[in-house]
């Protein structure tokens, strides 16, 4: 099959591609494909039940949102050739600074975040120089900071509250704006789309700028797929991969900003099996999991994916306790269809 098309004579390195073969190199090709046929069947078994209406669409949005977000951030990350397992006791420990600062000490709650984030960032800053410095798997430096940080949340939770749940985070100064930029609804239709939706696209439409439009992108696909060379041009590879992990941290603030404000509370394994909800929504996404492959809209699409699975089966009647079969299947399934679209994308440029 022709796939690349050029007049005699003409410099070849002008030849123009093919629709084909464009599409092929698409890492959420497979991902874009999946979203549609998980919609149609889940709008034909339970359409009837209310997924196709806006208030269905809605709930499945919310979803995809939440783990959207934190797959966005994951997936430069991964394609920068790094994994962070701790995001999901991220999350547990800025809520519940956030609410302590808040609920116990009586500050602002807007100062509250602003620490929380700061802390956040620290810990992000902290897992990407000990793996710069070690040299060891980010896989094991953050499955390490995991388990420290959701340690100490618990520990220093119950020491100065006794609880590892507290709420009333809605009587903190500062609560309205907080709620109007986190946690408020936008109403379409009669259904109310959360705002973190917006937070979602937003995010997205940035990542997907910086990869394709920015020098950064070049920097993180180059320390991805060939990271001594990527130094050897002069790509501050260690000091970008500590960024990403900055990164990584501050959209789990943004999380768990959401879900405190959302429900006036936090608890302490609030974010927990969340790291590996994510890293599957990356992977259907189309990200590899080697690292120098990837896009922000295969993770938005994998986290579409999640969160249709995850509302469908409830409007279909299904037992909640079958979701993790579903997605358990999508990751395998996910995995041969990224291989196969490689393999053919690697064929069509020879």
């Amino acid at each position: 099959m022709t796939t690349r098309t050029a007049k005699p004579g003409a410099d070849e390195r002008l030849a123009r591609t093919s629709l084909f073969r464009r599409l092929l190199n698409r890492p959420e090709l497979g991902s874009a494909g999946g979203v549609i046929v998980v919609w149609i069947f889940f709008a034909i078994v339970a359409g009837n039940q209310g997924f196709l209406t806006l208030k269905g669409s809605a709930t499945y949005l919310e979803v995809s949102a939440e783990l959207g977000i934190l797959a966005i951030a994951v997936t430069l990350l991964m394609i920068g050739g790094e994994f962070d397992l701790s995001i999901g006791s991220i999350i547990g420990a800025s809520g519940m600074i956030t609410t302590i600062l808040s609920v116990e000490f009586g500050w602002s709650i807007w100062i509250a975040m602003f620490v929380a984030l700061l802390v956040s960032l620290i810990i992000g800053f902290v897992n990407g120089y000990m793996v710069v410095k070690t040299g060891l798997p980010s896989f094991i430096i953050t499955l390490g900071t995991l388990f420290i940080i959701r340690g100490a949340t618990i520990g220093i939770t119950r020491v100065i509250t006794g609880r590892t749940q507290i709420g009333h985070l809605d009587d903190a100064a500062g609560f309205g704006l907080a709620k109007t930029l986190f946690a408020s609804d936008i109403t379409i239709g009669g259904a109310n789309f959360p705002i973190s939706i917006v937070w979602w696209m937003a995010i997205a439409a940035l990542a997907t700028w910086v990869l394709l439009r920015t020098q950064v992108g070049n920097w993180i696909f180059g320390a991805g797929g060939a990271a001594v060379a990527a130094r050897m041009v002069g790509v501050p590879v260690n000091k970008l991969k500590i960024g990403l992990f900055m990164t990584t941290a501050a959209t789990a603030w943004l999380i768990a900003t959401i879900q405190a404000v959302s429900f006036t509370g936090s608890d302490v394994l609030r974010g927990e099996q969340r790291e590996f909800f994510v890293i599957i929504a990356v992977v259907i996404g189309g990200t590899l999991l080697t690292g120098g492959y990837g896009s922000a809209v295969g993770a938005v699409l994998g986290a579409l994916i999640f969160g249709i699975v995850k509302q469908g089966i409830v409007f279909a009647g299904v037992d909640a306790d079958w979701f993790q079969v579903f997605l358990g299947a999508m990751l395998v399934v996910a995995v041969l269809i990224n291989n196969y679209i490689r393999k053919r994308a690697s064929e069509a440029k020879r």
